[in-house]
Formats: C-alpha cells, sequence, structure tokens
C-alpha cells in the first residue's frame, strides 16, 4: 500500500482515479489547489497530477518536490503538455485515457521505478 497525493480538480475524474487507486489498497489524498498538494508531497509516496487543469500550470507542479514520484496525466491531443511535464521532471506522463484504463498499474510502475 502507497500513500498518494492526488491533484485532480476534476470532481469525476478525479473520483475515478481517486476510486482505482482504493481499491488497489492505496491510501489516497485528494487535493484541488497545488500549493496544499506540493507541501503534501512528501509526506507521501507519489504526486499523481492532473496536468490539464485549468486552475493551475500542471507541469510546474512537479518541478521541485524531490524525492517523490511524480505521475501526470494529460489530454492525448496535448503533447506541449507531455513535453513539459517530462521536463519539469515528472517520473511518468502518460495519456488521460490510459490513466482512466491503468490506474493502478501507472502508479505502481511510477513507484517501482
Amino acid at each position: 500500500m502507497a500513500r498518494v497525493a492526488l491533484l485532480c480538480p476534476d470532481l469525476l475524474f478525479g473520483s475515478k482515479v481517486e476510486g482505482a487507486l482504493r481499491a488497489a489498497g492505496h491510501e489516497v489524498d485528494r487535493f484541488d489547489s497545488p500549493d496544499p498538494a506540493r507541501a503534501a508531497a512528501p509526506d507521501h509516496d507519489v504526486l499523481v497530477v492532473d496536468l490539464n487543469a485549468v486552475e493551475y500550470d500542471g507541469p510546474e507542479v512537479g518541478r521541485g518536490v524531490d524525492g517523490v514520484p511524480a505521475v501526470g496525466f494529460y489530454s492525448h491531443v496535448d503533447q506541449d503538455t507531455r513535453r513539459r511535464a517530462e521536463d519539469a521532471g515528472f517520473s511518468v506522463v502518460v495519456p488521460r485515457s490510459r490513466m482512466a484504463r491503468e490506474t493502478a498499474g501507472v502508479v505502481e510502475g511510477a513507484l517501482a521505478a
């Protein structure tokens, strides 16, 4: 079981990700804004970020979060966001559709790396 900090202000998709992680046995703390999520990240095993949220600059959230793997998910048509997240140091960056299908596997893969 891992402690997951989830930053996803999208109520429906965030609930889906949270539910899949809890079903896989993980403890999830969900955040709607980046500052509390970044502050909490060191107390968690992994940070999961919605990179396309309009409320914040998703790729920048992972920058400077040291010692905790960061997983980001993005709209498959937004390749610029994917590149920016990779440049910012995200461990894993996947399309939103893959995150929906393989939530626990994506997060567990980041933890194993």
